[in-house]
């Protein structure tokens, strides 16, 4: 059996989770697919989920997480906005942080997992 550790921060603005695992994944997604759709689709989400977490994304933060061109003969697409770079960035150095931290407790809990 393959054990598996998962940190699964997430800062709320009032209820509303305004920064969290799933919003992260999701401008990761959308920076490699180059689109909204293309990103939600490498997550197994509709396009209007992917669409309703940036709109929470961005009415939480100070500045929008996407620069948009609209479709057409060429198609859209989606780039990452600064604000989103720096999202990303301090969302996951703290992942880092939280686990090297934590790893000598961590070991402890696995160690004391059934076989």
């Amino acid at each position: 059996m393959k054990t598996k550790v998962q940190f699964r921060l997430r800062i709320y603005r009032d209820e509303v989770i305004a920064i969290g695992p799933g919003k992260i994944a999701l401008l990761e997604a959308i920076a490699e697919a180059g689109s909204i759709s293309a990103g939600a689709r490498q997550l197994g989400m509709s396009y209007r989920r992917a669409w309703s977490l940036i709109e929470e994304l961005n009415s939480t933060l100070s500045q929008p997480v996407l620069n948009t061109a609209t479709g057409g003969m060429h198609g859209g697409g989606a780039t990452l906005t600064s604000t989103a770079e720096n999202l990303i960035k301090h969302y996951r150095a703290i992942e880092s942080t939280a686990r090297i931290a934590a790893a000598a407790d961590l070991a402890a809990l696995t160690r004391m997992l059934a076989p």
